[in-house]
């Protein structure tokens, strides 16, 4: 077995980071004493705090080991994910959508959807987020237990299992709060020790553009090769990106997910909820010099014979997830070792509390007070959310085993995401937007959506349906099936949603108040200079990413 050899630094490095997260945790205990610290934060974070918590809750195990492992293996394509699969939602939930949820002051996602519509739409979204988001969650600890037995020689269970337990301590003990502050001491962790792999790479091989020079154009390009899905490394077209990645399930996610949109419902005002995706949107914009450019660099690095640059394989296939570990392996001395291992440790602990912590939170407002104890106390809502995290953290281990079994961790999060995400944003977006929608038509929406994703993943797994007919091409890769699913269920979700509303009792408007445009007051950006207002801010993140997305094109 490979291990990335250790010294004693090393070793003090990523021991004083355990320590120091659970001690975070211990420390905020004693400020967590009502079920609103533990679940919301208070909601006394700034915009700054809220928006690098909202970002480092997204850096998981997709992020980091993921994403690397596929730029390896499609090219600079993946940076799609990043920018037109990221920068437009986020910018769309910072302008439109959070004054609808911040100042009807929910819980949770599902809360939204009682309001709006009515219990059995949120009961509905509440079980599925929740199973998606222990689904999620054993992917980060999948992820980091491979790290630990492929690099470290760690035994397979002891790393799950050391892994889970300390997240379930720190998040236990102070809910949300622990989260947010080891995902931002995470986040800086995260830059100040992978990003120097990008720079070693270029130092190495001469310049960013003679790492590109390297590589086919298939691989080397975003949009310029989109024309025939045949020519570029994910076997896809413009339509499918723009309809499947940049709208449906980037706008799914970003939107909807409750995962990232707690981290903005912790924040002290509307303006700061506001502001917290539009400032993240700069970050993530960001991370593909971390991530896709180490995997370009993987690529230059496997192409040239004299390098000794090999992925590891498994089974006599590529691991691709091994690129990033082996290039901090190549590129760090000791001690630096120790710090790029806890980067990747703390990206999947990231990932992981930020699962957990929704997941506590959709349980015990959307299902557990919904369902099964609707008088529960403040205190006993409380308890009930610490019993949720070590019960999550448990069943996490279990998917975790689950998602060994599937061959990439990339097709496995974008399949989850088009079974529950893609739908549920065609009903958001009609609820907050037509003021005629209907329960009725919402849930039977929803189900419909769910439902024909789900089914069109099993038809095309088990060959019931051939995937080129999903895509409309004549090639087809995972991802391009995932990308088309996901369109597809988000339009049988919103057309039926729709058609049901037109036969199906409409509610009263002055019950929709504040949850529908064109029924809310237009208050968030009264008595703002422009130069402060969001939409400042939004504009300047479209002018960047239209700019990355030419000089790349």
């Amino acid at each position: 077995m490979q291990t990335i050899s250790l010294g004693i630094i090393d070793w003090l490095v990523i021991a004083s980071y355990f320590a120091f997260v659970l001690g975070i945790g211990y420390y905020l205990k004693r400020f967590t004493t009502s079920e609103s610290d533990f679940f919301l934060a208070g909601r006394k974070n700034s915009s700054w705090v809220a928006a690098l918590a909202f970002l480092s809750a997204n850096l998981g195990a997709l992020e980091l080991l993921g994403m690397t492992g596929n730029t390896f293996k499609y090219g600079i394509s993946v940076a799609h994910f990043y920018w037109i699969g990221a920068i437009p939602a986020m910018l769309f939930l910072g302008i439109y959508m959070m004054p609808f949820y911040y100042s009807s002051r929910i819980n949770s996602i599902p809360g939204y959807l009682k309001l709006r519509f009515d219990e059995k739409t949120r009961v509905l979204n509440g079980f599925a987020f929740a199973i998606m988001t222990l689904l999620v969650s054993g992917i980060n600890l999948y992820a980091m237990a491979l790290v630990m037995r492929t690099f470290l020689g760690w035994d397979w269970d002891v790393s799950m299992w050391v892994s889970a337990l300390t997240v379930a301590v720190y998040v236990t003990m102070s809910g949300l709060m622990s989260a947010i502050f080891t995902e931002i001491i995470q986040f800086f962790l995260i830059w100040f020790g992978l990003f120097l792999v990008s720079i070693m790479g270029i130092i190495e091989i001469g310049s960013v553009q003679d790492v590109l020079n390297r590589l086919p154009e298939s691989l080397n390009t975003l949009w310029s090769t989109t024309g025939d899905p045949s020519q570029n490394g994910m076997l896809v077209s413009w339509a499918g990106i723009v309809l499947g990645l940049g709208f449906v399930l980037s706008f799914g996610y970003w939107t909807t997910d409750f995962l990232v949109v707690q981290r903005a419902f912790s924040a002290k005002d509307l303006r700061s909820a506001r502001m917290t995706p539009i400032i993240a949107s700069f970050f993530k914009m960001a991370l593909p010099f971390i991530v896709i450019l180490a995997g370009l660099v993987a690529i230059a690095l496997s192409q040239d014979p004299k390098s000794g640059f090999a992925l590891l394989t498994d089974g006599g296939q590529p691991n691709y997830d091994s690129a990033l570990p082996l290039l901090i392996q190549r590129y760090y001395p000791t001690g630096l070792i120790g710090l790029g291992v806890t980067a990747l440790l703390a990206g999947f602990m990231a990932g992981q509390a930020g699962n957990i912590s929704a997941f506590n939170t959709v349980w015990t407002y959307d299902i557990y007070r919904s369902v099964i104890n609707k008088k529960a106390s403040d205190a006993h809502l409380l308890w009930m959310g610490r019993v949720a995290t070590v019960a999550g953290v448990l069943i996490s281990i279990g998917t975790a085993y689950w998602a060994k079994s599937f061959p990439s961790i990339m097709d496995y999060m974008q399949a989850i995401f088009s079974w529950v995400n893609a739908p549920l944003f065609a009903t958001m977006l009609l609820g907050m937007f037509v003021r005629w929608i209907t329960p009725n038509g919402a849930f039977w929406g929803l189900v419909a959506g769910m439902g024909s994703s789900f089914y069109l993943f099993l038809a095309v797994k088990y060959e019931w349906m051939d995937a080129r007919i999903l895509t409309m091409s004549n090639v087809a890769s995972d991802m391009a099936a995932n990308f088309w699913r996901a369109w597809w269920a988000w339009v049988i979700c919103f057309v039926l949603t729709i058609v049901i509303s037109l036969f199906t009792k409409k509610r009263n408007e002055a019950e929709l108040v504040g949850l529908v445009k064109g029924l809310t007051a237009e208050t968030a950006g009264e008595h703002v200079p422009f130069l402060k207002r969001p939409e400042f801010f939004a504009i300047a993140s479209v002018i960047v990413l239209v700019i990355l997305n030419i000089y790349f094109w």
